[in-house]
């Protein structure tokens, strides 16, 4: 059971309780109240800071989280560099194009001036993922803390991750495995307000989609040109792509205006619009974005607790176990 209560001024702030089950108890948003009680603050700090230099940081870090628990739970084992005997997460084919690591590596530097050996790389990534939200005037909500990290990350099991170009049945079915419903999987999509996509994750939607399409016809069709100038083929630049929302610079539910109006990037974004079991909690989104904020920020704890392991190690340094 949730309970929720609100303060609203010029940006909506949500604060979010959840009462889990006992075997979820060691997750507690006071986990670190007393032996590192700046703990959060720094962290803002680090990514404010990281975010005036790179304006993708904040989308960058979003998707670190769910990567990271998608795969073996909430652990951080996405963070973890390879080693001569073993190939990690990070360098997974969906993972390669993951960035801004360096930032959860600069907020564990200063935490561990400040607290040596208390907060766990886990933690840093969940309360990281809830900064990236705020900041742009989104939501807030109260993480639950008190995970541990990881000391196993295997780059096959990246396949695991949901791809861009997953349908509806096929989304549905991975959210599952993590004990996440539809109504999660439609509103964590909504993440993709801040996202940014490289043409690799959608290119097969502008050109030659079908022998009778050359373009995916759910696209808006002055939406998938524009698009395609972006992603030429044969595209030089690795670089290239497009922000998944039009006003990717603030969190809002402008991602499910777009998705209805046939201009989702992805085509996972596209296809929840077209089934009719999400198409109406996307409409439901779209229309009230007080809704939207609620579900998303239910939703992230609901995520954040996947996994959580008891037997784990506060990682001194993220990249390397202890």
């Amino acid at each position: 059971m949730a309970s929720f209560s609100f303060r609203m001024n010029s940006h909506t702030i949500i604060f979010l309780i959840i009462a889990l089950p006992r075997s979820m108890a060691i997750l507690d948003a006071h986990y670190y109240d007393q032996t590192c009680p700046q703990a959060e603050n720094i962290i803002l700090e680090t990514l404010r800071n990281a975010s005036l230099y790179d304006p993708k940081v904040p989308a960058r870090i979003l998707r670190m989280f769910f990567h990271d628990c998608f795969i073996r739970g909430c652990d951080a084992s996405v963070l973890l560099d390879s080693t001569p005997r073993n190939k990690a997460e990070k360098d997974g084919p969906p993972n390669i194009s993951l960035r801004s690591f360096y930032v959860i590596d600069d907020a564990k530097a200063k935490l561990e001036m400040a607290c040596p050996r208390t907060v766990s790389c886990a933690d840093i990534i969940a309360i990281a993922a809830r900064d990236v939200v705020t900041m742009p005037g989104g939501l807030y909500w109260n993480v639950l803390k008190g995970r541990k990290d990881g000391r196993v990350s295997k780059a096959n099991e990246t396949i695991n991750l949901p791809a861009p170009s997953f349908n509806v049945t096929q989304l549905i079915q991975s959210f599952a495995k993590r004990g996440l419903g539809v109504k999660d999987l439609v509103a964590l999509s909504g993440g993709h307000a801040i996202g940014f996509s490289h043409c690799s994750s959608f290119e097969a939607r502008l050109h030659n989609f079908s022998s009778a399409h050359d373009i995916d016809p759910t696209m808006d069709s002055e939406f998938a040109l524009n698009l395609r100038k972006k992603c030429p083929k044969p595209n030089k630049d690795r670089n290239a792509g497009e922000f998944l929302d039009s006003t990717s610079s603030s969190f809002d539910n402008n991602y499910y205006k777009r998705v209805m109006a046939g201009k989702g990037v992805l085509g996972s974004d596209q296809a929840l619009y077209g089934d009719y079991r999400t198409r109406w909690i996307v409409e439901a989104f779209a229309k009230d974005g007080g809704l939207f904020f609620r579900e998303f920020a239910a939703s992230m704890v609901k995520l954040g607790n996947v996994g959580v392991i008891e037997d784990g190690e506060v990682r001194v340094k993220c990249r390397v176990v202890n």
